[in-house]
């Protein structure tokens, strides 16, 4: 790994302090790490999200690793290079978004509750026995997977390979890998990308009421078999939206129940009074956001928190510093579940704001329900302390080693 990604490595694993000291700090901060200027207080943070047209999300999706000729190659011939819904900007946006919306509305949601409890109880179920567990590998990872593949008409069976290829595609833009990794890598890759194609193709055929079908329709109006670029596009879109629907919930399952058990108090306080769980997940994902930020290129100059940013600057707009913003939140860096609501921005604000939140808040409800009710005594493992990932897209632990 080279001097940056180590650096980078270092900033990511605890960013806390880092933005603490860039919100001190008059003006913005330019972090080489990042390779970009730090949007770390609260008010600045909305005020990027409310200017979409002079903060661009064209950069959203930066990869911090660029993969190397014969990764490239391998990725050729799979589908997808089209800008993500996460990275486009006016009528493109909303035209990729659309579909999104009408999948995630609150009936949809509201829909597959019935599949959610059932996974959530049949996953605990097979974890009880051991009386110990890995709950990143054997729960956090799995749920949301199974759910957002069911809302978007995949087998089950298929959700696996989808699942794995999502982490794959991750691993090989911001992770260092070596050259026959990153093959490998690109391989999964496409791999996922032919099967969510050949469903996409499948649903053009024979449409049903789920969200590949009425990504299709929205996308590719009409019709006929699909044209390369229509699948290219599809296929783009379906990746990233299994991967926001299954990242971002996987992260904010793993980090509320390590600072949960991490501030045993607070556990115990939603085993006795199961009314707090909707406090706790809002002070979960104020805590340790889940998405800690995203890219922004500006389009113009622009003047930010007292700093000129010419044309082409890019930013970080960090929601997990916002949460943790002193003037925003009385004693930000303690996590207390019975505080007083607070305005976060763990999921976003504005046109970007993420339309998944409720179904990865529903999810994290029916865990905490059944967790504190057949798990009252759950502790993390002593002997194996949890570790993060090196992550600002899905900061999660990496493994999450617990007894029971």
């Amino acid at each position: 790994m080279d001097e940056r990604l180590a650096a980078l490595r270092a900033w990511q694993l605890d960013p806390y302090p880092h933005y603490r000291r860039a919100r001190e700090t008059a003006g913005l901060t330019f972090v080489p790490e990042l390779d970009a200027w730090l949007v770390s207080r609260a008010q600045d943070v909305r005020e990027v999200l409310r200017w979409p047209a002079e903060f661009s999300s064209a950069n959203a999706l930066t990869p911090d690793v660029m993969p190397g000729r014969d990764a490239l190659a391998v990725l050729a011939t799979g589908f997808g290079g089209y800008r993500a819904v996460v990275a486009s900007d006016g009528d493109a946006h909303r035209r990729l978004r659309a579909p999104v919306n009408r999948g995630l509305t609150a009936a949809q949601v509201a829909s597959s509750l019935p599949y959610a409890t059932q996974r959530v109880a049949a996953l605990l179920g097979g974890l009880l026995p051991a009386g110990r567990g890995e709950l990143m590998r054997d729960y956090a990872r799995r749920l949301p997977g199974q759910v957002i593949g069911r809302l978007l008409g995949l087998e089950p069976a298929d959700v696996p390979a989808v699942v794995a290829g999502s982490y794959r595609a991750e691993s090989l833009l911001f992770q260092p890998l070596d050259p026959e990794e990153q093959i490998r890598a690109a391989q999964d890759v496409v791999a996922m990308q032919h099967l969510l194609d050949s469903y996409a193709r499948a649903r053009r055929r024979d449409p049903r009421a789920d969200l590949i079908s009425e990504t299709v329709y929205a996308l590719a109006p009409g019709a006929g078999e699909l044209s390369r670029e229509q699948r290219n596009e599809i296929a783009s879109q379906l990746q990233n939206l299994l991967a926001a629907g299954h990242f971002t919930t996987s992260a904010l399952l793993g980090t509320t129940l390590l600072h949960l058990l991490r501030h045993r108090e607070q556990w115990q306080l939603i085993v006795e009074r199961p009314g707090l769980i909707p406090a706790a997940i809002e002070e979960a994902a104020r805590y340790d956001s889940p998405v800690q930020g995203f890219r922004r290129i500006t389009t113009r100059p622009v003047m930010l928190a007292g700093t000129e940013l010419p044309a082409g600057a890019s930013v970080f707009v960090a929601f997990g510093s916002a949460n943790r913003d002193e003037h925003a939140v009385k004693d930000p860096d303690v996590f207390d579940i019975t505080r007083e609501p607070v305005r976060h921005l763990a999921f976003g604000y504005g046109v970007h704001g993420c339309p998944g939140h409720q179904l990865a808040e529903e999810q994290l409800r029916l865990t905490l329900e059944a967790f504190t009710a057949r798990l009252p005594q759950l502790r993390l493992d002593p002997a194996r302390p949890a570790r993060m990932r090196p992550s600002m897209i899905h900061r999660s632990p990496a493994e999450l080693h617990t007894v029971w």
